[in-house]
């Protein structure tokens, strides 16, 4: 026992030896500098080192935003900001995808891509085996109307959700009255089979377009094809277009009278070749051929 307390002893006072650190010029071996050192204050000068550098990595985790930065530290529920962040964008994209199906639909009508379906539905049987054709019922043209009246707040709003010149029954077109959106000579004509899907007017230079009848503006930009081009949806299920012009005096979410200017004609877009009017008349989703309702003399 008392030879373990003896090298205990001289273990400690081993420690309290004191060294000497000389630093020499190495060219000159002249002193630079020297230090007297013993284990014990190395120890203690290490020692103090680490625990001052453990408490400054300690208070930057608890004081600053640093913690945010480790793995676990706590769960998005803790953090408010980032919370309301992901709701937002959530619904950006929610609102982003909504407004791109609305883009490729308005996108389709103005650029006919569409599925041509017969002038005259296909007869349906009844339950009787009977061939006559299923009169439409009251509870169709009701949802037709809704679908309507949905594509016209989706661009105008709430405000304007129930205007008193939409109807909700169905009218054919032929009791419909059309007015002339411009006068001039057709140079072409209606014709599916080669997707031409209205009429090409020629008119003297800065005539204006005039809507066919009323009903709110639902498109009006420019594109490629079709250059400065003009979309207005009516009652009855009816969209007019006019497309080339040159001037757009109407802009989307707008309401106009039948009879009134929205454009001039021109010759813009790639599908033309001088300045005309192309006007297309689509009813119930399909193209129709203006002629058989509009006096285009």
């Amino acid at each position: 026992m008392a030879e373990e307390n003896k090298k205990e002893r001289r273990r400690w006072e081993r420690m309290k030896d004191t060294y000497r650190l000389v630093i020499f010029n190495n060219e000159t071996f002249e002193e630079v500098r020297s230090f007297n050192l013993s284990p014990l204050n190395v120890y203690v000068m290490l020692s103090t080192l680490v625990v001052l550098v453990s408490g400054l990595v300690i208070a930057a985790i608890v004081f600053t935003p640093v913690k945010r930065l480790i793995p676990g530290y706590g769960t998005t529920n803790s953090h408010p900001e980032m919370v309301r962040i992901y709701r937002d964008i959530d619904s950006l994209e929610q609102l982003v995808e909504a407004q791109e199906r609305y883009n490729q639909g308005i996108k389709k009508l103005l650029t006919a891509e569409v599925e041509y379906a017969p002038s005259a539905p296909p007869a349906k049987k009844n339950t009787e085996g009977s061939h006559e054709p299923v009169p439409r019922s009251e509870e169709d043209a009701k949802l037709r109307n809704e679908v309507e009246m949905a594509d016209i707040r989706a661009v105008t709003g709430d405000a304007v959700a129930n205007p008193v010149n939409i109807s909700p029954r169905e009218i054919p077109l032929e009791q419909m009255h059309f007015s002339t959106p411009i006068g001039g000579s057709i140079v072409a004509g209606f014709d599916p089979d080669k997707k031409h899907l209205g009429v090409d007017v020629v008119a003297p230079k800065n005539t204006p377009i005039k809507a066919a009848m009323d009903g709110w503006v639902i498109s009006s930009d420019w594109t490629l094809e079709t250059g400065n081009t003009i979309a207005i949806q009516h009652t009855n299920n009816i969209v007019t277009f006019y497309k080339h012009n040159s001037v757009l005096l109407k802009k989307t979410g707008n309401y106009v009278r039948g009879g009134e200017a929205i454009a001039i004609i021109g010759n813009t877009g790639e599908l033309t070749d001088g300045p005309h009017l192309h006007f297309e008349l689509w009813h119930q989703g399909k193209p129709v051929n203006p002629t058989d309702f509009v006096d285009f003399k």
